[in-house]
């Protein structure tokens, strides 16, 4: 028989990821529906419920995130409506209506005292409320079922004026120099990357927890001087330490996370940051 064709929900599809869900799926010729918060807010359990059983959804894909760092400092009950509860809700609305779950984590569940790469073995440990809104978001996912991906993602950055690149373009704009924290490690991950490995791990029957980044690691700086360098903007990226900026969210030194395990499981070669920074850019 021909093989029943998968509904994907898309939840917070305005986002740089969930607009890269959309972009793909599309050009996949998928079957799919995407929600922003207007349409599903996911801290609402009952809008949550009444959605999927409008749509009746075989995967979903939880692109909806609080992901404002330092504003969770102060604001940590909003952190946890989306992160925590808002996974839960998810999750739970998935069991009861057999679909599977695709779920976004974070590289700030640990605390960058490791000096090599995160593996999937090492124990969380959250040094700012985002990143504790995170890790009980994957723990309440992992207690309402069993049909999930649990990606942990870092350093973001796709379509949208949301993201690093952005925020460096938009700061060298009529300036000589400018400064980027040189203390601060991980992998600068494209949304691209994202979907074509989210996609691969679903069609290929993948299930639980996984570190999903590009390759190798850089600090903000050199992340910084590679959009310069690759934008051509004449500016001079100065390298400071972080505590330089004093924002009210600590984060992790050292939180580059190994994406060997899923490119082993999918017989993939996971392209390096700076080459994929360089394709994005063009």
């Amino acid at each position: 028989g021909a093989e029943k064709r998968m509904r994907y929900l898309i939840l917070g599809a305005n986002g740089q990821l969930g607009t890269e869900f959309s972009r793909q799926l599309s050009i996949e010729n998928c079957e799919w529906v995407g929600m922003g918060k207007g349409e599903c807010d996911v801290s609402d359990l009952d809008q949550v419920m009444r959605t999927f059983d409008t749509i009746k959804p075989d995967i979903v894909i939880n692109c909806a995130a609080y992901n404002l760092v330092d504003e969770a400092e102060k604001r940590f009950h909003d952190a946890i409506k989306v992160n925590d509860t808002g996974a839960r809700n998810v999750a739970s609305a998935c069991r009861r209506f057999n679909a599977f779950l695709v779920h976004y984590s974070s590289d700030y569940v640990f605390d960058g005292r490791k000096k090599t790469f995160y593996t999937e073995d090492d124990e969380p440990h959250p040094i700012n409320n985002y990143g504790k809104s995170k890790l009980l978001g994957e723990r309440s996912v992992k207690e309402e079922t069993d049909d999930f991906l649990i990606f942990r993602v870092s350093w973001v950055y796709g379509r949208g004026k949301r993201n690093f690149i952005e925020k460096v373009v938009s700061w060298a704009r009529g300036r000589e120099s400018i400064d980027v924290s040189c203390d601060e490690v991980s992998v600068p991950t494209s949304t691209r990357t994202i979907v074509k490995l989210t996609l691969k791990a679903l069609r290929s029957g993948l299930t639980g927890l996984f570190h999903l980044t590009n390759s190798g690691y850089a600090s903000r700086y050199e992340w910084a001087k590679e959009v310069i360098l690759l934008k051509g903007i004449d500016v001079v990226v100065h390298p400071v330490p972080s505590r330089t900026f004093n924002l009210p969210a600590r984060r992790p030194k050292f939180s580059a996370m190994s994406n060997r395990r899923l490119a082993e499981e999918l017989n993939v070669e996971i392209p390096d940051w700076r080459e994929e920074v360089a394709g994005w850019l063009k």
